[in-house]
């Protein structure tokens, strides 16, 4: 298998685009991406998306995309891992093009969430659950997440309150970041008296939706050259890994194992440790995932994962180890067929050093994880400047 480059990168804000299609979202990425790549003419197009058959009613999404950017004659195809599916299509355009078989791929993550109702979208999401013995019970999302986080409190000792960090800190991170949805500093006090949704998560705790794109151009790395300013960004490691769907399956619901599998893997992919990674965009859906993915991907003990927030060691400037540096799923958005593709954005942007205030100092290898479900397909990428 041949190294892997990116070439170019686009993204569109995350909001409420009530004025824009799906496909009128997904082109804007691709085409930002294909003209920061300065490339004409992908041989592929992957798309990662989740929702668009449930909520768009529309299905063949990788043909209807390719059919709007122009790629007629070009393959073209959708991959879905839930909330995975961004990271799931950028991991299939890696392997087309690190065998050889494809030399230009466009990997675009899409999602269109806005136009149906709070409802329709709850129950939409609901389906990255297990339908026979979870959805059957009439949980939702949010529900599952609550249920794992409740329990993870009472396991190790830790307060609601003792989450806020990692709320504050994207938040913080998103004010430099103007593709955001949100742009809105926020405190402990605040966190503490925010709305529940599903009691101990609430509002603050969650990440919102919202309709984006993000999409990047993959290349051999033989073909790019570093230019002063502007390194080559290759992708070093790529695993994915799987758990069972239903949370209570699990033989430990509080861990991660997809997660400890695809960040092993992804680290002797590149040659690396994990004390060698420099920042790392992890997905925030809940703020229990974020201490979940710390502890799975070596950063904490088990059950201390909010210890690296309350001890100030996740922030840009002065944390050993910089987390949602854009701001991640909780101020970012997490859009989410969508979301794996911004996380493989934001890492090339940091190692380009293209984030101004919020940029990590001296970024040389970064990763990204992305989450499919409530930890059933989790993706690992760990991306280097060259």
């Amino acid at each position: 298998m041949r190294p892997v480059a990116v070439l170019g990168i686009g993204q569109t804000v995350i909001d409420e685009h009530w004025d824009k299609s799906l496909r009128e979202i997904a082109g804007e990425a691709a085409f930002a991406a294909i003209q920061d790549a300065a490339v004409e003419h992908p041989e592929a197009l992957f798309v990662g998306n989740m929702l668009s058959p449930l909520i768009g009613g529309q299905n063949q999404l990788g043909t209807f995309i390719a059919d709007w950017v122009g790629m007629w004659r070009a393959e073209a195809v959708k991959i879905e891992a839930a909330c995975g599916s961004g990271a799931a299509a950028f991991r299939q355009g890696l392997i087309a093009v690190a065998s050889g078989e494809i030399e230009t791929a466009l990997v675009v993550g899409v999602e269109k969430m806005t136009d149906k109702a709070g409802h329709d979208v709850t129950a939409a999401l609901a389906t990255a659950a297990d339908a026979d013995y979870e959805l059957e019970q009439g949980i939702s999302f949010v529900g599952l997440n609550a249920l794992i986080m409740r329990r993870y409190m009472y396991e190790f000792g830790w307060k609601h309150a003792d989450f806020a960090p990692f709320s504050i800190n994207a938040h913080a991170n998103a004010m430099h970041n103007p593709y955001a949805r949100l742009h809105d500093k926020i405190t402990l006090d605040q966190f503490e008296k925010s709305s529940m949704v599903a009691t101990p998560i609430n509002l603050l705790d969650a990440s919102p939706i919202g309709d984006g794109a993000a999409a990047v151009i993959l290349v051999p790395a033989e073909k790019v050259s570093s230019m002063p300013g502007r390194p080559r960004i290759c992708v070093a490691g790529s695993a994915s890994a799987t758990d069972t769907i239903a949370i209570h399956s699990r033989k430990d619901p509080l861990f991660l194992s997809a997660a400890y599998q695809s960040s092993r893997r992804a680290y002797e992919m590149a040659g690396v440790g994990r004390e060698d990674i420099d920042f790392f965009e992890l997905h925030d859906a809940f703020s229990i995932m974020s201490a979940l993915s710390l502890e799975a991907c070596g950063y904490a003990e088990r059950g201390q994962g909010p210890r690296l927030g309350l001890d100030n060691e996740i922030r840009i400037n002065g944390g050993k180890l910089p987390i949602c540096t854009r701001g991640g799923l909780k101020a970012r958005g997490h859009p989410v067929g969508a979301t794996g593709m911004y996380q493989i954005v934001e890492v090339v942007q940091q190692l380009r050093g293209e984030c101004g205030r919020g940029q990590v100092d001296g970024a040389r290898i970064g990763m990204a994880q992305n989450i499919g479900g409530s930890g059933a397909t989790i993706l690992t990428h760990i991306l280097k400047a060259e």
